[in-house]
């Protein structure tokens, strides 16, 4: 699915996310205003479709590679294929262009596009677990069988939960979903204002492992770095 119309972006933001079963990539300006995005459900092609698709997203706007000043990326949680391919993808193309790059907690963009009425999202760990996330928390696993822990009128998002989440939850998922390109240039743009000079060395994808993946003590996920 493709958002508004194209529009050339001078000195563009380029942001891409591939933690969940849907792509999105989006271009905008320093500022955090986006110009055009497009998302489409990858399956386990990741590898196949981002860059082709990212090329052609480019070229629509008459933009190339070398019109990206910056770039974006989405370090999860997820899964590892798509973080894999989406986190490398994004770090290729900045080494290449010597541009800065910087990394954005999916789930913080998520709840960033649903504005601050929803202050949890469900993400899947696997077939059975589930990952919560709460505004300025870390991310938790809760194994399979294990109901999150909801407060009275906290209102719950779920993403790639079909069948797994109440039907409300999933529709609030969803609608945030379809923000989280705005949501990754908003929040790249603030990050790359502390950091100019971007952060490529230490962007790290935020993998789901399990079952290794529980602390026994705390049953907080074993990130590929801390969350916090």
């Amino acid at each position: 699915m493709t958002g508004p119309g194209p529009r050339r972006v001078e000195g563009a933001l380029l942001a891409i996310d591939t933690a969940t079963t849907r792509v999105v990539i989006a271009i905008g300006s320093f500022g955090g205003d986006i110009a055009g995005t497009t998302t489409w459900v990858a399956g386990y092609r990741h590898g196949e479709t981002l860059l082709p698709t990212l090329e052609t997203f480019l070229a629509d706007r008459e933009l190339g590679r070398d019109d990206v000043a910056g770039i974006v990326v989405g370090t999860g949680p997820g899964a590892f294929t798509g973080l894999r391919v989406g986190l490398a993808t994004a770090k290729g193309l900045a080494h290449a262009a010597r541009i800065p790059l910087v990394g954005v907690s999916t789930a913080e963009a998520l709840l960033h596009a649903a504005g601050d009425s929803i202050g949890v999202v469900l993400l899947p760990a696997g077939r059975s677990d589930l990952v919560i996330v709460r505004r300025g928390e870390a991310p938790r696993l809760l194994p399979g069988g294990t109901e999150p822990e909801v407060a009275p009128g906290e209102a719950v998002m779920a993403v790639d939960l079909d069948g797994r989440a109440p039907v409300d939850a999933a529709t609030r998922g969803e609608a945030a979903r379809e923000g989280l390109g705005q949501a990754l240039l908003r929040l790249g743009a603030a990050r790359l204002q502390a950091h100019p000079d971007g952060e490529l060395a230490v962007v790290v994808p935020e993998y789901v492992t399990l079952p290794r993946g529980v602390r026994a003590a705390t049953g907080t996920v074993a990130w590929s770095r801390d969350p916090r």
